[in-house]
Order: structure tokens, then sequence, then C-alpha cells
């Protein structure tokens, strides 16, 4: 049976990449994804053959991991972060219904969330959720109504593609709506660039949050009611008595 690794890659640093994602990439014929998540590991595995496509055709990427696949070649799909966290392993057990002699094998990685949180200090060692700000695939009134649920359950929120040119005051609102149920001095933070050349990383109060310029290639996190900053990191309590 013809094989498919679908890879995540981690933040970006080879050195964040799990030891099974190596050895599946090393153990493949062609690597195939995103050209910008291509472009991350191409240095480290030289001699294979890399195929990439552009942001927005994600369908045709699966199916020409199939198609090799069915040539007798073993594939990996890359991701970054995980794979299975708003990356491929949903859409190529989708496609791969229709390719039936083609095994998928889901290999983990370091997603934003943990990745960026190392950064920050612990902002999500209780309770927290992940929400994507991008309305290319979910309609906005849904993300609004997410944010609401999770802002009056008092989660810690990370935020994923909290901005782009198209959608410049989307973190703004994000901001706005959550602090009907959130306090403005809810601490909060950023990350940008995580693991890769020019990461920096923020710690500031929801209030200031609001006015904080980003970028797609951003994490934000919300911390929770109890949520502090102890000496410029981000850290929310487990609730262990006694400390």
């Amino acid at each position: 049976m013809s094989k498919i690794y679908v890879v995540g890659i981690g933040p970006g640093a080879y050195d964040q990449m799990t030891g099974r994602a190596i050895r599946a990439l090393n153990e493949s014929d062609v690597i195939i994804g995103y050209t910008v998540y291509v472009d991350l590991v191409k240095e480290y595995f030289a001699g294979k053959e890399f195929m990439t496509t552009p942001m927005k055709k994600e369908v045709d990427r699966c199916v020409l991991a199939f198609e090799e696949a069915n040539k007798g070649k073993t594939v990996s799909m890359i991701c970054s972060g995980d794979a299975g966290v708003y990356g491929m392993a949903g859409l190529m057990y989708e496609v791969g219904e229709n390719y039936p002699d083609v095994e998928l094998t889901i290999i983990p990685g370091v997603t934003a969330a943990t990745g960026g949180a190392a950064v920050l200090g612990a902002p999500l060692i209780h309770d927290f959720c992940l929400i994507s700000l991008s309305d290319l695939l979910t309609p906005w009134e849904k993300i609004e109504a997410r944010l609401l649920a999770a802002a009056q359950a008092d989660f810690v929120v990370c935020l994923y593609n909290p901005s782009s040119r198209k959608r410049k005051d989307y973190l703004q609102k994000a901001c706005d709506l959550m602090m009907k149920y959130k306090s403005p001095d809810t601490v909060c933070g950023t990350v940008a660039q995580i693991a890769r050349d020019g990461e920096t990383a923020q710690v500031m109060t929801l209030k200031e949050l609001r006015d904080t310029e980003v970028d797609m290639f951003t994490t934000v996190f919300v911390g929770n009611s109890q949520t502090k900053n102890i000496g410029g990191k981000m850290v929310t309590p487990r609730g262990y008595k006694n400390v």
C-alpha cells in the first residue's frame, strides 16, 4: 500500500521538529507543502523532490500528494505547527476517500499555541481554547459567538490569524467583544515569528492589546481572570493549593 505522512513541522525551527517528523521526511521521496513551509525545511532534506502550491490551493495540494503516492512514492505533506490543528490532516482524509489504496499517517508537531506559550511563560496552564480570527472559511458571526462564549466562560483564549491586509481591525473587534466579560486589565501576550528569525514577544493588558498591531505570523494570548504578569512573563495559575 502507498503511504503518505501528514507532518506537523512545528513553528519553523528544525530543532523544534519532533524526531518522528524528521524520520518521516527522511523516509519520503517527495515533500509537498505550501511554498513558505517547504522553504523552511528544504535545506535539511537535500536530495528530496519538493513540490509546492500557493495559498488557497489546498485541495490541489492534497490531490497532488495522493497522485504522487499512487506512483509508488512515499510522500510527506507538511504543515506548519501541528497537522491536526488548523492543518491539512482533515482535508487529506476527505480527499483520501477517493484514494482507498493510500495509507495516511498523521504525525503531530508543536503548534503555535504551545510554541508561543513557551516564549511568553506559562499562559496555558489551565483551561484554554483556540480561535482563528480568519473568516475565510468561517463566518464572522460564528467567530464572534465563540469569542463571547469563551470570554464569558473565563477561558484563556489563544487567537490564530489575528490580522491581515484585509482584516486589519479584526483583533480590535475581538478585544472589544471579549471586554464585555473580561477586564481591560486582563494580562495578555503576543508572539511573532515563533522560533524563526525576528521572534518577538510582548506582555500587556487586554486594553493595550486592542491597539497593538499584529500580522498573520503573530499568535495572540488573552489570559483568564487569574492570569498574572510575573517578572514580564505571562503566567496562568493551575490552582495548586498551599503555594
